[in-house]
């Protein structure tokens, strides 16, 4: 890495009118985190003494997810030229190395800047260049060795230059000291009438400076964000680069491609995910943990030893105890499930606080919602909730009760005793037969 201190100036002015979208195109997430705070994450490693994010204005959503970093306005959305114009403010006095990025480009690897940096050394400027089987459309780095002549967009380029597979990412490092008179020097004459940043290798050399190149060969790394459809491949991308880490810390995903987590999600050790597991927020898992099939969880901590699924959904506020077992179908929401209890399958539990060793059996409930408020259930240690239960809340089970099966449950039921409520059942024999003849004759005369 370089020995010089280091600034780094982040692009992200762009509105996104390509995405067909209201929201800053740097703001549209990745893993649950925008695609900017993924750039920022890397950025930060490399220790800068400044960050500096361009943002375009009435763009107070960025500006807030950036903190507490600064940011500047770019006024008028002139070319990337323009934007570090707008950012030289931040830079004034700086001599050390300015590192810009650009904010839709969110995956660039931190070996890669490192490479970069180290690049441009004592020289004026280092471009990132990547190898790409298939460059049409990207501006192309004309280079000898590992020297820039020049950089040629693609519409500009000759059928010789056309061939070159090393493309302009949009990456640059440059000699803090002279960068605010190079992008002064930044015209305008061109079709579209804006300061590009591709113009600094031919002033930099008219300056007796050299532009160095600094190479990747994994497109994914630098693929820019400009539509909806770019936007998943970098889901793509970002999500096998989460399920690799999750791999390598000591975690079984038994089809990886089918597993997506959130850019927070923690699992410990020993643990195995099977097929079509989905992580939203704030979901922490601990060691030996077995997830079955088809399970969606978001805000959720389960215990060591609990196995989830198949298709269980366990919703925010939800904590599963050490050894508890939760089977298919099963929803639960802001509730503790205690160690050792068991919720198998066909059950839904809210707004619960569930002791030790529990039976919550098939199609039982928590009724805790009454139209207007939600209430609480409370369930103690070794309760055997029968088939079919509705327990309605607010309502207290306590330590060793017994409630059967389809009981519709109003009122607090004590230690150890069984609560049962059921209307008498009533046979009327010979009924159906003689229903069924009733129904047959005045279908014939139909």
């Amino acid at each position: 890495m370089s020995q010089k201190p280091l600034n780094i100036v982040i692009l992200a002015a762009g509105k996104g009118t390509r995405m067909k979208s209201e929201s800053p195109k740097v703001m549209h997430a990745l893993a649950g985190l925008p695609m900017i705070n993924w750039l920022l994450k890397t950025a930060e490693q490399l220790s800068p003494e400044k960050i500096i994010v361009v943002t375009g204005p009435d763009m107070p959503d960025l500006e807030a997810a950036v903190k507490p970093h600064a940011t500047v306005i770019q006024p008028e959305r002139n070319g990337t030229g323009g934007a570090v114009k707008a950012a030289l403010s931040e830079l004034q006095g700086f001599d050390g190395d300015v590192l810009i990025l650009l904010g839709d480009t969110p995956l660039v690897k931190l070996e890669t800047l490192v490479s970069l940096i180290q690049a441009k050394g004592n020289g004026g400027l280092s471009v990132l260049g990547c190898v790409m089987d298939n460059p049409h459309g990207y501006g192309r780095l004309i280079a000898e060795k590992n020297v820039l002549q020049k950089i040629v967009e693609d519409k500009d380029a000759s059928a010789k230059e056309k061939e070159v597979t090393l493309v302009n990412t949009g990456a640059f490092c440059v000699d803090g000291a002279r960068l605010a008179g190079w992008v002064e020097a930044i015209g305008s004459n061109n079709a579209q009438g804006e300061y590009y940043l591709t113009d600094l290798p031919e002033i930099a050399a008219k300056d007796k400076a050299q532009t160095f190149t600094s190479l990747t060969t994994d497109e994914d790394e630098v693929r820019g964000c400009n539509k909806q459809a770019d936007l998943a491949a970098l889901e793509k991308t970002l999500q096998q680069r989460l399920r690799i880490t999750v791999m390598e810390s000591g975690v079984r995903l038994q089809d990886p491609t089918t597993v997506y987590f959130h850019h927070d999600t923690k699992i410990g050790q020993g643990t195995t995910i099977e097929p079509n597991v989905f992580f939203g927020p704030g979901v922490e898992i601990a060691d030996h943990v077995t997830i079955k099939a088809f399970c969606h969880f978001e805000a959720t901590k389960i215990d060591s030893g609990a196995t989830v699924g198949p298709f269980a959904r366990l919703r925010p506020g939800t904590h599963i105890e050490q050894d508890v077992r939760i089977g298919n179908f099963v929803e639960i929401k802001k509730s503790r499930i205690g160690k050792g209890s068991k919720v198998n399958h066909l059950a839904y539990v809210g707004d619960t606080d569930m002791g030790e060793d529990t039976n919550f059996s098939a199609g039982a409930i928590t009724v805790n919602y009454d139209g207007f408020q939600k209430h609480q259930t409370t369930i103690g240690k070794g309760v055997m909730i029968g088939s079919n239960v509705n327990l309605v809340a607010p309502v207290q089970i306590d330590d060793g009760a017994f409630v059967a099966a389809g009981s519709t449950i109003t009122e607090d039921v004590p230690a150890d005793s069984l609560s049962v409520e059921r209307t008498k059942a009533e046979i009327r024999t010979g009924w159906a037969a003689a229903y069924r003849k009733l129904k047959s004759g005045k279908k014939k005369t139909a």
